[in-house]
């Protein structure tokens, strides 16, 4: 059975959805393993209520980036994941790190990527009067939020949205969207070359790898 490993920093809704899904079958995989650089990470909290092992590895003590990144990578390498999900892990990542665990590394933005990277993604829609927002999931290479793209979740905003609601519309999408990629990853129906990624006839992906979302 293949392992997962999920790395957050923040409360962890997406490791949540994620290890529900694979509790239901839905993923036909366990996680193995959580990691999170923040001691105060709700998403620890929840790793232990999911009894799933987990560690935090703080990377406030680390002197350099490159010595964090070498940490985690020591730690990573003796589960041998199949999968490494970023699930609101806030932490730029070394082409050592990226490089080490090329093709097999994911990372979900809270944007219609190339669209808005980076950080305040919801202020930027709103700021931009824009007509869409939506959640992008992709390969993660040496540049941020820029490695290939897997697949987007669409959200047609409503004239003059409220950001509570629509936060809590994009927090809905990735819960859905996200469980759904990882399935199709560890299932072999979405594969990744030379940042090329490409579905299998029975991928759910196969036609058209944008879903759109409605408003609620």
């Amino acid at each position: 059975m293949a392992g997962i490993v999920v790395l957050v920093s923040g409360n962890g809704s997406n490791l949540q959805a994620i290890a529900e899904a694979c509790c239901k079958n839905q993923i036909n995989s366990n996680i193995i393993n959580v990691i999170s650089n923040n001691p105060d990470a709700f998403g620890i909290v929840r790793a232990k209520r999911l009894n799933i092992p987990h560690i935090c590895i703080d990377h406030k003590e680390f002197s350099t980036r490159d010595d964090f990144d070498l940490s985690l990578i020591r730690h990573i390498e003796q589960f041998d994941p199949d999968l490494i999900i970023l699930a609101g892990f806030m932490r730029i990542l070394t082409k050592t790190f990226t490089r080490c665990f090329n093709g097999k590394l994911i990372n979900i933005h809270p944007s219609i990527l190339p669209k808005y990277p980076g950080l305040n993604t919801h202020e930027k829609v709103l700021l931009s009067d824009d007509k869409h927002h939506g959640v992008t999931i992709h390969y993660v290479n040496e540049v941020v939020d820029a490695g290939a793209i897997i697949a987007q979740g669409i959200l047609k905003l409503p004239d003059s949205p409220d950001e509570r609601k629509m936060i809590d519309n994009i927090h809905r999408i990735e819960h859905d969207l996200y469980p759904k990629v990882v399935s199709e990853i560890i299932d072999r129906k979405i594969k990744y070359k030379n940042e090329y990624v490409k579905f299998t006839k029975d991928s759910i992906f196969y036609e058209n790898n944008v879903v759109n979302y409605e408003w609620k």
